[in-house]
């Protein structure tokens, strides 16, 4: 039987995780091994599990404990379900839950860049992309479209903010990630002399004069690829841009000056991935 509880006390502690504590906070960077991460949504959560995130605890509609998610239950049954109407959770957590299913889950150890490099062909870095839509929507285009791995800068969103993971519908918990380096000065050195040590060239992804085509059969003829892809608001850096093997960019049509760095994302991995 599910450990059902009936949520009567806002305040309760064990609710903070879903009502007070900031994505920030849920972070811990101060004692990683207590960083926790909400998972939004079955399919989000059923990833998670699968990818050995250990789950704390549950919020959910009270229908949704025998509906969309009773296999999740199954699978956790020991952990305690909080419960209650759709109008007190939204009340509860500020925002309307995706198909009524929160989970709170321990954040796992980070692989080295080292380990999720190894055997790859073709990594995504991302600089300082803050939005954790986008971080969320690059890593689905990552995980579909034939990329490895994807490191970001330590100016990047983290990919396990509730909003990221779901908009990348769990590929966060699929495709494997780290962070390059643990303080803004990191990057782009060392990052980047790391990436040459491991074998990779560089490609930035940027709309200058001198870039190559998007299309160049040079690219394709590189056995080892990393794809850097910029802020939203100023792309890549100059220094970033200056330390690359190639500066590549995608034509543009009617006027148009850039893509959004999803829809940049998107374009760029399907036409660099392996072959």
């Amino acid at each position: 039987m599910p450990n059902v509880i009936e949520i009567t006390n806002f305040s309760a502690p064990e609710l903070d995780v879903y009502a007070r504590l900031t994505e920030a906070q849920l972070l811990n960077r101060f004692e990683p091994a207590k960083g926790m991460f909400i998972a939004e949504s079955p399919k989000v959560i059923h990833r998670a599990l699968d990818a050995g995130c250990v789950p704390v605890s549950m919020l959910m509609e009270r229908k949704d404990i025998d509906g969309s998610a009773a296999e999740i239950i199954a699978r956790c049954p020991d952990i305690p379900v909080f419960t209650a109407d759709e109008d007190l959770l939204c009340n509860l957590t500020g925002y309307h839950l995706t198909r009524g299913v929160l989970c709170a889950m321990r954040r796992p150890k980070l692989p080295t860049v080292e380990e999720i490099c190894r055997d790859a062909r073709r990594v995504v870095v991302l600089e300082n992309v803050q939005n954790p839509t986008n971080v969320g929507a690059i890593f689905r285009s990552a995980a579909a479209l034939g990329m490895d791995a994807v490191l970001l800068t330590p100016g990047c969103s983290n990919p396990l903010y509730r909003r990221s993971a779901r908009v990348s519908m769990g590929t966060v918990f699929q495709i494997p990630w780290t962070f390059i380096g643990n303080e803004i000065t990191d990057w782009p050195h060392p990052g980047m002399d790391l990436l040459r040590e491991l074998g990779f060239k560089t490609v930035s992804m940027a709309l200058r004069d001198d870039s190559y085509s998007i299309d160049d059969p040079q690219l394709q003829q590189e056995q080892k690829l990393a794809i850097l892809m910029g802020s939203e608001g100023d792309g890549l850096t100059d220094d970033t841009i200056a330390s690359c093997d190639f500066t590549v960019k995608i034509p543009m049509y009617h006027g148009v000056d850039s893509l959004n760095v999803a829809a940049a994302s998107a374009v760029a991995f399907w036409e660099l991935r392996a072959r």
